[in-house]
């Protein structure tokens, strides 16, 4: 039986991860940063899944040294989910940037050390499509991390940059297979209470912290899908040095508001805020400022390598707005 080392277990991407390893067959190691989350991860899975003595976990952290090579040992994959993620704009870049170099490179250098098969790692659209003045990207195209786009978007870039870099200094038969997962915008509802930062978008349409709507344009696709795609990304033959851009479709944000009030969420707000006023505000304040640079720009994905390669059939993701928008309403996070 073929055993994956998956990191960032207790995350909202790595938990279906895990799920759908497990229906696969596989035997997963999990990793987490503390092993007082495992009930909770086990109780989560055992809602969908079961584990038959196939799911353990350990410990890791992505600024330690420690355990990484142990956590690979034995493993015929990894897929490196793991990333530093916070709601709000950091004090400063690097409480995210450093976390999310250092702990890929401790992930690939142990799985480089280890002889797995292939190493999948977590990239994003974030790390394709910011800082540039482009309407249409596919995985040819690079985030520039040295323009003002975020921390989270210089993240993402500089560590997957660091991955690439990395595999090519290695000799020969040093090398490993590796492939990187771009999704946009991933939405659905989580297997356990941890909604994931993307999901924040619609807590937040519903949940009052906005009355207009910042003129915001972004891919979509769901976590099941985003799951699927790791898995998919980890064994096929022809995906080995790729990159997979994910989205089911791209759209505004009012857009997804007028899903979320077609099935009876009419909440969301409709009326767009001028983009001036992002930008001014912007100046203020570091939430706003995130977003400042992107709203009334378009961005589109078409997702040739999942399609082409992996013969990718994404889901809608209406249902998955809409589904994670009732979960939110059961959590008591929203009131319809």
């Amino acid at each position: 039986m073929e055993k994956v080392l998956v990191t960032g277990t207790t995350g909202y991407i790595g938990l279906h991860c895990v799920a759908q390893l497990l229906e696969a067959g596989y035997h997963v190691r999990g990793s987490m940063r503390s092993k007082e989350r495992e009930p909770e991860v086990r109780n989560a899975l055992a809602k969908v899944v079961n584990a038959e003595n196939r799911f353990e976990t350990c410990e890791l952290d992505l600024m330690s040294d420690a355990g990484w090579d142990d956590a690979a040992d034995g493993c015929d994959y990894v897929l490196h989910i793991a990333s530093p993620l916070t709601e709000k704009a950091p004090d400063h870049e690097d409480d995210i940037i450093i976390p999310a170099r250092d702990g890929l490179l401790r992930a690939v250098k142990s799985a480089v050390k280890n002889r797995v098969k292939r190493f999948v790692m977590t990239s994003s659209f974030s790390a394709v499509g910011y800082g540039h003045v482009k309407d249409v990207f596919d995985e040819s195209h690079w985030t520039d991390p040295s323009q003002k786009i975020g921390a989270y978007n210089k993240s993402k870039a500089i560590a997957e940059k660091a991955m690439w870099n990395y595999l090519s200094t290695l000799n020969e038969e040093d090398k490993i297979e590796a492939a990187a997962i771009n999704p946009t915008l991933v939405v659905g509802p989580s297997l356990s209470d941890d909604m994931g930062s993307s999901n924040m978008f619609i807590q937040r349409m519903l949940d009052g912290s906005y009355s207009v709507v910042p003129q915001v344009h972004l891919g979509y696709v769901t976590v099941k899908d985003t799951a699927r795609a790791h898995i998919a990304a980890m064994t096929h033959p022809d995906a080995n040095g790729k990159r997979f851009i994910l989205a089911e479709r791209n759209m505004w944000l009012t857009e997804m508001n007028e899903m979320l009030i077609k099935n009876g969420f009419t909440k969301a707000p409709t009326r767009k805020v001028p983009n001036f006023i992002i930008k001014l505000m912007g100046i203020f304040n570091k939430e706003a400022a995130v977003i400042a640079g992107f709203v009334g720009k378009t961005k589109y994905t078409n997702s040739e390598n999942a399609k082409n390669i992996l013969n990718f059939n994404f889901e809608s993701v209406e249902g998955a707005v809409v589904d994670t928008a009732k979960q939110m309403e059961d959590l008591g996070l929203i009131v319809k």
